[in-house]
């Protein structure tokens, strides 16, 4: 095997070519146990923490093995960094000729066939979403990747993206006209030809669903393939292994038909007949359940009054919308992609019903407009170990949270690992010297109505000591939303003057960039900022977490599997639900230090940990940073005092 020691070593071509670069014996034993891993194809989960250095532990091992190699993230952002700025970086340290290559699921391209149709007969929402749809057609005529993350002035969730960006079920495929310019296309010929290949867990996801339905494949053959912050892998696993309908999709390809309407020679009347109804079923399906958006099981579901009945009339025009399509969708490819796709919804919303549901947790999640009706796995597990059996490969787990107190069996349990060699590297950094955590005993508790009022009147003076600079991270959208208005409160009094960057207002990563760039700012986030992000120095020097990140109590997938685990004897709470939320919040409090120059306050607003037998779980599973409950205590710790 390569020697790997010399590489990391004092002489080797890393310290050489890299400013700043340290040798660090972690990262070292990290990248031996890759490279192991790597040329032995077997099943390596490594926990390696903040400052270790892992990235280059297993880059430089995949680069020098000669193995054609997946790397897989977990958001796009680490995607996009590994692609643009690391790989190049150690390719040239390294001098080797590995051709890599960036590809994400096709809802981060433009479709040129959907811009074009959007552009000639598109119905836009709003003034904004004209706006938007003018930039978006800018942006085309000079990308080259046409990945819409390189357009941060138009929000993720900016409603325009679904109109110009395509499905599965609604790509023409071959029978497109821009076929020859499709960016996704493109994309996917240069991975195909690549010795590594950087995608996330969405696509690699989606790709292993593919290929058991014989659809295809996404993704070449490779050797390895390595998992970073592999500690989302289970999550997003859970939605990828099971089904999903949303009315949604339903009331888009109505939508989408009655664009198409003038160019199909098609009577307005006649769609109307089909149309209207199934409209007006999903409005009364929506209504049979409480106004605010939730979580429900299926047996709850069918408890309101009226829904079962609504169900049937949903699902009767679904089908009548169905059988107008079939006919038509010779005479057009848009049309019959529509069909194609309404056939899969109603064989979804038949399976729903009456499907044989056994190992599966059927439940139903409502919006403000629409449903979406799941079936997800129960034991995950059961789904993923055959994949990691394939002997031809090294399957690798990374992520700085993959274990609680150093043990991995709820990890790898849901990971349908029982095999493999799991190894931990600490933090390098002096947690106790550069961090203090700051817990009060006298905020209310996370059920109150009045908890994220008391924290921000709490943490007002913590912001003022910390002058600003700071990442407010909420478990829920809706204690951000109201933590957003207290801070414009505070502005309209004089109060407060740090800018404030709130996420849903612009692209995640145009606000990291703006966060990067002003002076003394302070960015609200909810869950896509607790991890994925790495801003070292002064420029982040507080992190407030409002409460512990525990799932919510109406969520029927962690509720049924906390069942499943107390009915075989054993504790849901402690096996389950409490290792989910101390990995999560490591996640958040990883945010905090980032290098060994840096120094901060974390502030947990939930005094459960101090009140609760299992907070001693939580704080040995943190960091090892000095401890307070005292808010006078924790404003010192950067020079100043309460104001």
């Amino acid at each position: 095997m390569f020697d790997l020691e010399r590489v990391f070593s004092e002489a080797g071509p890393l310290a050489q070519a890299l400013p700043g670069y340290r040798v660090r014996g972690s990262q070292t034993e990290m990248a031996q146990a890759v490279g192991r891993a790597l040329q032995e194809r077997s099943v390596l989960v490594a926990e390696a923490g903040t400052g270790t250095g892992k990235t280059f532990a297993y880059l430089v091992p995949a680069l020098l093995s000669g193995a054609r190699v997946i790397l897989s993230t977990g958001t796009k952002t680490l995607q996009d960094q590994l692609f643009a700025r690391d790989i190049p970086a150690l390719r040239n340290v390294l001098k080797i000729p590995v051709s890599v290559a960036l590809l994400k699921g096709r809802a981060n391209y433009l479709c040129h066939h959907h811009l074009d149709l959007t552009l000639r007969q598109g119905l836009l929402f709003d003034r904004q979403e004209v706006a938007h749809l003018q930039q978006v057609h800018a942006f085309a005529q000079r990308t080259e990747t046409g990945d819409i993350a390189e357009l941060g002035e138009v929000p993720e969730a900016a409603t325009v993206w679904t109109k110009v960006t395509s499905t599965r079920e609604n790509c023409l495929g071959q029978e497109c006209g821009f076929q020859a310019d499709c960016f996704l296309l493109k994309a996917r010929k240069q991975a195909l030809q690549a010795d590594l290949v950087v995608v996330n867990h969405h696509l690699f996801l989606a790709d292993l669903v593919l290929r058991d339905e014989g659809v295809g494949e996404l993704l070449p053959r490779a050797d390895a393939v390595i998992f970073d912050e592999a500690h989302q892998l289970p999550h997003l696993a859970s939605r990828f292994f099971g089904t999903m309908l949303s009315t949604a999709v339903v009331q888009d390809s109505v939508e989408t038909m009655e664009r198409l309407l003038a160019s199909l020679s098609l009577s307005r009347d006649d769609f109307a007949l089909r149309a209207a109804p199934l409209q007006a079923a999903g409005r009364t399906l929506r209504q049979c359940l409480p106004p605010d958006p939730g979580r429900f099981t299926y047996e709850r579901a069918v408890g309101f009054e009226g829904f079962e009945g609504a169900w049937e009339t949903y699902v009767a025009c679904l089908e009548a919308w169905v059988n107008w399509l079939e006919p038509l969708e010779s005479g057009s490819t848009d049309v019959a992609a529509q069909h194609q796709t309404m056939q899969a919804c109603l064989d979804m919303s038949r399976q729903w019903r009456e499907g044989d549901t056994t190992g599966q947790i059927r439940w139903l999640e409502s919006f403000p407009h629409n449903l979406h009706c799941h079936l997800t796995p129960l034991l995950l597990g059961d789904c993923l170990g055959p994949i990691w059996k394939d002997a031809g490969r090294a399957w690798i787990f990374t992520s700085a949270t993959l274990s609680v107190r150093g043990d991995f069996s709820h990890y790898c349990a849901h990971m349908g690992l029982p095999d493999a060699l799991c190894r931990r590297w600490e933090s390098p950094f002096d947690f106790a010297r550069q961090a203090l955590l700051f817990v009060s005993p006298t905020l209310p508790l996370p059920a109150s109505p009045e908890h994220t009022r008391s924290l921000m009147a709490m943490a007002y003076p913590l912001l003022q000591a910390s002058r600003g600079r700071a990442f407010l991270l909420f478990t829920t959208v809706r204690a951000l939303q109201e933590a957003a208005r207290i801070l414009e409160g505070w502005e309209r009094e004089g109060r407060w003057s740090f800018p404030t960057l709130v996420q849903g207002q612009r692209a995640r990563q145009d606000l990291l960039a703006r966060f990067r760039r002003l002076p003394d700012p302070v960015l609200l986030g909810t869950a896509s900022f607790w991890e994925g992000v790495d801003i070292k120095g002064e420029a982040l020097s507080l992190v407030i977490i409002d409460k512990l990140p525990f799932a919510p109590p109406d969520d029927p997938v962690e509720a049924a599997r906390i069942e499943d685990i107390n009915r075989s004897g054993r504790n849901g709470f402690m096996e389950y639900q409490l290792p989910r939320a101390i990995l999560q919040l490591k996640q958040g409090a990883g945010r905090l230090i980032r290098d060994e120059d840096d120094r901060g306050v974390l502030m947990i607003g939930d005094r459960r940990i101090l009140e609760k037998g299992y907070g001693r779980q939580i704080w040995q599973s943190l960091p090892p940073m000095m401890r307070t409950r005292e808010l006078d205590e924790a404003c010192r710790f950067f020079g100043g005092d309460k104001a």
